[in-house]
């Protein structure tokens, strides 16, 4: 039996390895355009800010999955083409065609690009892939005006890498505060403090990109900034050709359509990964939410199942986590502004707090938004600023997973000693805020 694999990140690694783990003997081969695999994109601000090194950003390195795993792993070989049973691919300047019985689509997603001039000019760059990280590294040692266009997570993460660096950042956002899925007294609390540091610049849209060459200036509806280095971070879109070349459905997020067992329309076709689509475990509707955790376990289960194994996918809560200096952000669920426009009939409570006892050294401020169904009293989000926020946010995930109500919160047997948590821990404090 062969399965080829088309895309060796997180999730293409990961379906090629269940398939070799459960299968040895079939021929699994894999092909990857870059010369990075298993590759961990979420770490290229950091390698931005000198916090760590590009080659750092690959889990195991190609030949690792060739001499360890039995892969056949093909790095720098772009499919060009997929129908029925072959793909055909582009590797050393040359074509050939590959056979398959099952396929894996793992490809992953591309930078978007706004409509605008200037975004061809040197010195412009998009944070997608580990080398990208070494470029825009390479490129801003000298350069001293940063303006990043776009206010989503790689856009406040890459703000940071630059301002610690002592750059002159300028970061444009078209909403009214950054990460505007968040609700809004969330997100005027990162506004404040990103403006702390940067430059921030909110309710403005970049109209073009502007040099002679290289970059110098990017041009508002409100204005014009100096910048000899910009960086595009408008989101990205789910690359979707191989699998209309194949046939499958793309849904109604733009992605590749999956079912629970992320086969595609398509028999012997699954996807995984940030370029396929799945279900919200609470609106049970389609999203496309491209986030590591998830593209792995996608990955795994894609690779399962091609195996000839028989495994779900849940779905997705969308959870993620980010910081900006020592503000620490996260959210798990939907937010009250996206749980009202489902339908929903909505609690919410704020909870303003300490990390740990008022007696204890070191306690620091934390902030709490949880949302609740004021008719079934389960917990359907919550978001998180301050400091310990990735602790709470998944005790929150875990919580909203498994269908907890307020109840089952408060009564919640979480842990405490002094030099770790208030007596009251602020999930058990928002619990009782909402009533049971």
């Amino acid at each position: 039996m062969k399965v080829v694999v088309i895309g060796g990140g997180a999730a293409g690694m990961s379906a090629a390895s269940r398939v070799k783990a459960l299968q040895p003997d079939w021929e699994v081969t894999v092909f990857e355009k870059t010369n990075f695999v298993s590759h961990a994109p979420c770490g290229i601000p950091y390698v931005v800010e000198g916090l760590t090194e590009t080659s750092h950003l690959m889990y195991y390195p190609p030949e690792f999955f060739r001499e360890k795993r039995g892969i056949d792993l093909h790095i720098n070989a772009k499919v060009v083409e997929a129908g029925e049973g072959f793909v055909r691919v582009e590797e050393n300047g040359q074509e050939k065609k590959y056979e398959w019985d099952k396929l894996v689509i793992a490809n992953g997603a591309s930078p978007k690009l706004p409509p605008i001039e200037g975004v061809e000019l040197k010195n412009v760059f998009t944070a997608h892939l580990p080398p990208d990280a070494e470029a825009i590294k390479k490129a801003a040692k000298d350069k001293k005006d940063v303006v990043i266009i776009g206010a989503g997570y790689i856009g406040v993460e890459m703000s940071e890498a630059f301002a610690a660096q002592g750059k002159n950042v300028t970061l444009i956002g078209i909403y009214d505060y950054p990460l505007p899925r968040l609700d809004r007294e969330v997100g005027e609390i990162i506004k404040e403090k990103m403006a702390e540091s940067i430059n921030l610049r909110m309710n403005e849209t970049a109209v073009a990109i502007e040099g002679k060459d290289k970059v110098e200036r990017v041009i508002t509806d409100k204005g014009e900034y100096k910048a000899d280095l910009v960086l595009i971070a408008v989101g990205v879109k789910p690359n979707v050709e191989i699998a209309k070349q194949l046939g499958c459905k793309i849904g109604e997020t733009g992605a590749i359509w999956t079912d629970s067992r992320m086969q595609t329309s398509v028999e012997n076709v699954f996807a995984a990964g940030d370029c396929a689509e799945t279900t919200h475990m609470l609106t049970k509707k389609r999203v496309w939410i491209a986030l590591a955790p998830p593209g792995n376990k996608m990955g795994y289960v894609a690779g399962v199942n091609a195996a000839g194994g028989n495994v779900e996918f849940p779905g997705v809560l969308g959870t993620q986590l980010t910081k900006f200096f020592d503000l620490e952000i996260g959210a798990t669920g939907l937010t009250e502004k996206a749980a009202k426009a489902e339908g929903y009939e909505v609690k919410t409570a704020v909870v303003k707090a300490k990390t740990k006892v008022h007696y204890y050294p070191g306690a620091k401020d934390t902030f709490l938004k949880v949302v609740a169904d004021a008719n079934t009293k389960k917990i359907l989000g919550a978001q998180v600023l301050g400091a310990d926020v990735a602790m709470r946010v998944n005790v929150f995930a875990t919580m909203i997973q498994a269908g907890f109500t307020t109840k089952d919160v408060f009564f919640a047997d979480l842990g405490y000693a002094p030099p770790f948590t208030p007596i009251w821990d602020p999930i058990v404090v928002s619990a009782r805020i909402l009533k049971f």
